[in-house]
This record gives C-alpha cells, structure tokens and sequence, in this order.
C-alpha cells in the first residue's frame, strides 16, 4: 500500500522535504512508518522514536492501522507562550 507522509518544522528540516510517499505491506502501523524512517539512518537517526501523528488529519497512536491513501502528518513538539 501506498501512503503519504507529511513533515512540519524540526521534522521537515529531517526529512529535506514537507512531504514523502512510502510503499508498506498491507497491515502496517504508524509504527512501521517511524521505524522506516528512522532506519533511513543519517538525520532520520534523530527523528523521535515516539513522536505525535495523525492520520488524515486526526491525531492517532502509533498502533493505530494505515490504509492504502493514508495521509500520516508528524507533529513536532511545539513550545512557546
């Protein structure tokens, strides 16, 4: 299955692009995703074994199920007041 991933500040700096399309066997988690990342090795090293996702566009846990057409959005931390 084919899904889209989306990347916003620290994250987008990581990935070198807003955006990335990954092919994942049928059944993969959010998980998956995150670890496909992270073993990408170089900057991806320092991408957040745990970080925030949604999937299109609701926040979801790193258990949750994709589907073929997903959209998987990674949420960096945000600080400020």
């Amino acid at each position: 299955m084919r899904i889209r991933t989306l990347f916003f500040a620290l994250y987008r700096d990581l990935a070198g692009a807003p955006a990335l399309e990954l092919e994942l066997p049928a059944g993969a988690r959010v998980l998956d995703v995150v670890q496909r990342l992270r073993s990408g090795g170089g900057a991806w090293a320092r991408f957040p074994a745990e970080p925030v996702a949604a999937v299109n566009q609701r926040y979801a846990p790193l258990t949750a199920e994709l589907r073929d057409g997903d959209e998987v959005a990674f949420i960096p931390p945000v600080s400020g007041g």
